[in-house]
Parts: structure tokens; sequence; C-alpha cells
């Protein structure tokens, strides 16, 4: 099948539509290969499936775990264990909507891929902004992309096999960073944005969300980012959703355009605190998604019983099982015939986006961009080795399996990328 009449067939498979001007998710995807690749998730699993991702087959001898399923170098990034309110920021996965149980290597390959997108958009945003502040800032080199990629995989092995010498274990995580680290300033925003923190009444989830000032409290009228809910549908969503919220629903909104890969489902946000009280500090925002089948499992249905769970009960799992110390309230739940995730929106979220880590001076000239690999690299060797809390079985499959291929590893992801670079260019011209 030649690519065009492929990715027609996929895009009216998973978006319901072909490649369109008129879809906000494709109005996304369309900025730059990285955000669609962000967008098509599903499509490297078909890619694997269909064998044009062709990977070492030793790789699957490395037990299955939980993994991502849809993960780059934005799907990284600070939030407060716990949910809103929790008291330690960690540097983390963030996002677990199409996360199950399957093989590793499909996160890591991913996030190599993702690496090489990540540098182009970043001169992507360099080139195409007004900012001379921006413009003038040093960029990382293509040339750097496959030292980065390498620095993942050893920092990932590296990490697997400190976990056999003792020197981490399931409740180890990445909670500061020193001020040569290209995360650094992003932790410290982080910090600033927790309860208590300087910035917690400016720049907060809660915040940037939220009328503080009005009494009672409630979302801010916001015509791209919030609809109001009709009567009917929102006395049903408080009915429905109150016992899965620690105390009362003072307001609640439909969420619009938000995400990438998940745009086009319908996502709520309660406002949640004292009925009484109007001190921000007590309320926090939940997010209740609609979810979907997770990314490799479109593709690949029989790799464990587990993933037989319904959609959000499925995610609900993961994310239970690959944090240290899950959301306080992170459940599932059937409504209106739909499965939803109900989860946190966390108060001191700080995400990472590519000209993040591949403009300025500490990541094109203090190897800040193969800083933020290592730390990526770290953070989901945690995440996968706590899928099995019993043995040590896993790590010692990935020391004796990863290095002797990380040369092909990395040819194999930026062969990828070059496909992913031709599907952005094909998706661009299919639209209508």
């Amino acid at each position: 099948m030649n690519r065009n009449k492929l990715l027609i067939q996929y895009f009216e498979r998973h978006d319901g539509t072909t490649p369109s001007t008129r879809l906000n998710k494709h109005e996304k995807m369309a900025a730059s290969a990285f955000h669609f690749f962000r967008g098509t998730a599903p499509l490297m699993y078909s890619d694997i499936f269909d064998g044009v991702i062709d990977l070492p087959a030793s790789v699957y001898d490395i037990p299955v775990t939980m993994i991502m399923g849809d993960c780059h170098t934005s799907n990284f990034g600070f939030l407060s264990e716990e949910g809103s309110h929790g008291e330690t920021l960690v540097f983390t996965p963030n996002d677990f909507d199409d996360a199950c149980v399957g093989h590793a290597i499909w996160d890591i390959f991913r996030f190599l891929v993702s690496l090489n997108l990540a540098q182009q958009a970043g001169l992507d945003v360099k080139e195409s902004t007004d900012s001379m502040n921006i413009k003038q800032k040093p960029a990382v080199l293509a040339e750097r992309i496959p030292h980065a990629q390498s620095e993942f995989l050893a920092h990932y092995v590296a990490t697997c096999e400190a976990s056999l010498r003792g020197e981490n274990n399931s409740q180890s995580a990445l909670t500061d960073f020193d001020k040569d680290h290209i995360l650094h300033k992003r932790w410290q925003k982080g910090l600033q944005r927790l309860v208590g923190g300087s910035a917690f009444n400016v720049k907060s989830t809660l915040a940037k969300d939220v009328e503080l000032t009005s009494v009672p409290l409630r979302f801010k009228a916001d015509p791209l980012k919030f609809e109001p809910i009709h009567n009917d549908i929102k006395a049903n969503l408080l009915e429905q959703f109150r016992p899965y919220v620690d105390d009362d629903i003072i307001d609640c909104v439909e969420r619009l355009d938000a995400g990438t890969g998940s745009n086009h489902l319908k996502r709520f946000y309660l406002l949640v605190g004292p009925k009484d009280l109007n001190t921000p500090e007590l309320y926090h925002i939940i997010e209740v998604k609609q979810q979907t089948l997770a990314a490799p499992l479109h593709y690949f249905k029989d790799l464990s019983p587990i993933n037989r769970l319904n959609h959000a009960h499925l995610t609900v799992n993961c994310q239970r099982q690959m944090q240290r110390r899950p959301d306080l309230i992170i459940d599932d739940a059937l409504w209106q015939g739909v499965h939803w995730l109900v989860r946190s929106r966390h108060h001191a979220r700080v995400g990472i986006d590519p000209e993040h880590i591949t403009l300025g001076k500490r990541a094109a000239e203090k190897n800040g961009f193969e800083q933020y690999a290592k730390s990526c690299a770290q953070v989901l060797a945690y995440a996968h080795m706590r899928g099995d809390r019993r043995s040590m079985t896993y790590q010692e499959h990935c020391i004796t399996t990863l290095p002797p291929l990380f040369t092909a590893l990395v040819s194999k992801a930026n062969q990828y990328a070059k496909q992913v670079n031709e599907d952005w260019e094909l998706f661009k011209a299919l639209r209508k």
C-alpha cells in the first residue's frame, strides 16, 4: 500500500476524517513534524506491526512491563506527587493516556525518535518567531542528536545497573537539579507554583484557570479554553462525580482544545473545595476526561490480560504502578455509556516544550540537550522497573540485551524520524 493511501486510512480510522483543515487536532499537527508525531502515536505501532520499523528481535526478550505508550520529550515534566496538594515536586513521565502493558523498547524507541524531531522543532521556533530574544539564542545542532540518543540509552541501562546494586528502588525519584542543569530553571518554576510557593496565586494551574478573587471561586470566562455546560448536563455531572472528590464541586466547565493526541476527546474541569471558605489554597481542579484505546493496543491486543480492562481503568492501573506516589484522586467512571478518567490537575505542573531543551546557551553549549535526555532516561527506567517490584528480572534483561544494540537503535530511530517528516509533508498536502 502506498503511503498516501495508508495515511488516509489511518486518519479515517483514528480521527474519523481524512486530513482536515477544520479539525483543531490536525491544525496543531500541521505545525511541525514533532507535533505530527505527538498526534499520531498509533501510527508508530502500525509501522511496527507492518515491519516498516524493524526493531532487533532480541529486544522482545525483555519482559513486558507497564509502559507510557506515547513516550516523547514533551511527555515528561514537573508535577507535585499525590496530586494538587502534594508537597514534593518531581520530574517524571506526566502523560499516561496511552499507558498499557507492553514492550519497554516501544517507549525507548519512541523517545529516541522524538529527540530528533524536538531538535527540528526548536529550530522551527527560532526561525519562525518575531522575538529577537529567541532568534538570537544558539540552537542545538543536528549532529548532536545521535550523541543525545546514545546518552539516553546508556543512562537508561546505568539506572538498571544501579538498581541491581541497591542504589535505587521503587521509591526513587528525581527531586532536585543543580544550577548547571538544563532543568534547573523549570524546577524552580515548579517549586514556586506549589501551595505556599511565591507564584501560587499567579502561575499555578489553579491561578491560570480560576478567578481567585471571586466569591465563590469560579472558572475564568475564556471562550477559547472553556465552554459553559448546559444546566441539565451540569446537574447530572455534579451528581455523578461528587462521590469521587474530597469536597464540594463549586463550579464546572467543559475544557476546549486541550492536548494534541487526545484533542478530539471530551473533557470537563471540576473546581473542588469547601463551599463556605474562599481560601484558594484549599481548592483544586479535577479533570474528567474521556478515554480511548491506548495507542499500542490498536495493533497489539494480546500482550497481557490486564490490557482487557476498560480504557480508563487501564490508565488508572498503569499510572498507579508507574508513579512513585500516585495522585490521591485518580479513578475511572462510567457515565453516559462512556468510560471517563478522573484525575487531579497538578497546581505545580511544569511542562517541557522542544525550545526549552534545544535553544539557549545551556542547551546548545553546555550539554543541556544531553542532560535532558539522561534525566528522562532515568525516570523512564524508574517507571518501567516499577512494573515488577518482586524481582530484578527486568533490569537483568535490559543490562544484557540493550548495550549491543545502541548503535542500531539510534540508526533506526533517525531513519524513522525521516519517515515521520515525509508523513508530515504528505499530511499537510492531503489536508482539505
